[in-house]
């Protein structure tokens, strides 16, 4: 019998450790602020910037934003996101359908399953397995940028991706996993669009931010874009591991599936706002906004879920309350005859 209960032992020591090194991901909804020409990161200051992009977070969001003077948690009076100590702000290029005749429409976004919101961005902030592994949050002024706006091939967006999904139940693979594809699908899909957007999970531990918004983080050694989570050893030039921020966006294409609004030759039909039609041009925007140390609080708890015991949440129908008027004042909505900032015809 003694074999039995060492056995027994032995197999509850596993389930533990796995229970203890399991991921431990934020996931919440930031539900849409505003959707405009406007990106302080890469165009501070211009209006309008080239492209439209969704934004989502708090309402101190604006075309300049300067890092030395800027505080979003003091300068914001509401956030769109759940956890009401989120001013951050998380922004992604806008998704256009063209229609047969030439026109174009805004797609939705609507919440990823299981949230609520009015459409905008499904956000993780991603912890290491390892309860023991130290996780640092973003510092204030801490910006970044993955993806591509100029993309026009494959690239080193290999974290930027797209799903054509289901009525419902698909959560799987989140991390850019076969079928996941750079590309934009190509037929008809029953439960939208699904674009995920993850960056780097290791930072120089010395920028807040670099000129091309990238080079001050970079991912650890070794990571493919299967991984999810700080998976892997961080590089002695980036050696400080930090949680993974990813996005999950919910394209609401189910309106545009008729095949006589489709181009005749049943081409892929959606086309970014950058005037991208094939997908590589996905992008994502990052600015931190957290209040005082309550990101580090919910990593040093590996808090999960869209509860958090260590930090503040809000309703939905508190957060989604959180909008900002636009600052440019152009037709986002309509049936358009080009996209906002891209006069381009096909």
């Amino acid at each position: 019998m003694m074999w039995k209960t060492i056995t027994l032992a032995l197999l509850v020591k596993h389930a533990l450790g796995q229970i203890e090194n399991r991921m431990a991901m934020l996931r919440f909804e930031c539900s849409q602020l505003v959707v405009e020409r406007l990106d302080p990161l890469v165009n501070p200051g211009m209006v309008p910037s080239p492209h439209l992009h969704q934004i989502v977070g708090g309402n101190s969001f604006n075309a300049s934003m300067n890092p030395a003077t800027h505080d979003l948690p003091s300068a914001s009076t509401c956030t769109s996101c759940s956890f009401s100590e989120d001013f951050s702000n998380y922004w992604t290029a806008v998704l256009f359908f063209r229609a047969r005749n030439g026109t174009y429409k805004r797609v939705p976004q609507m919440p990823s399953e299981g949230l609520k919101g009015n459409g905008g961005i499904t956000v993780y902030y991603i912890a290491q397995a390892s309860k023991n592994a130290t996780v640092t949050a973003f510092k204030p002024g801490f910006r970044m940028l993955i993806g591509d706006a100029a993309g026009t091939g494959p690239g080193t967006a290999r974290k930027v991706c797209h799903r054509c999904m289901p009525t419902s139940g698909d959560n799987k693979n989140l991390n850019c996993a076969p079928p996941d594809t750079e590309t934009l699908p190509k037929d008809f899909c029953v439960g939208g669009i699904r674009s995920v957007i993850t960056f780097p999970t290791c930072w120089d531990g010395k920028n807040l931010d670099s000129p091309d918004h990238k080079s001050h983080v970079t991912y650890a050694i070794n990571s493919t874009a299967f991984d999810v989570g700080p998976t892997g050893e961080c590089p002695a030039s980036h050696p400080v591991v930090i949680p993974q921020v990813m996005y999950e966006v919910m394209w609401d294409t189910r309106p545009f599936n008729d095949k006589e609004l489709w181009p005749k030759d049943g081409s892929q039909p959606f086309v970014w706002s950058t005037g991208d039609q094939l997908g590589y041009s996905s992008h994502g925007d990052y600015v931190f906004g957290w209040k005082d140390d309550s990101l580090q609080r919910a990593m040093d708890a590996r808090c999960d879920g869209d509860a958090c015991s260590v930090m503040k949440s809000q309703s939905a129908e508190e957060y989604m309350k959180c909008t900002k008027p636009k600052t440019v004042e152009e037709d986002v909505d309509g049936w358009l005859t080009s996209i906002p900032g891209n006069p381009m015809l096909f």
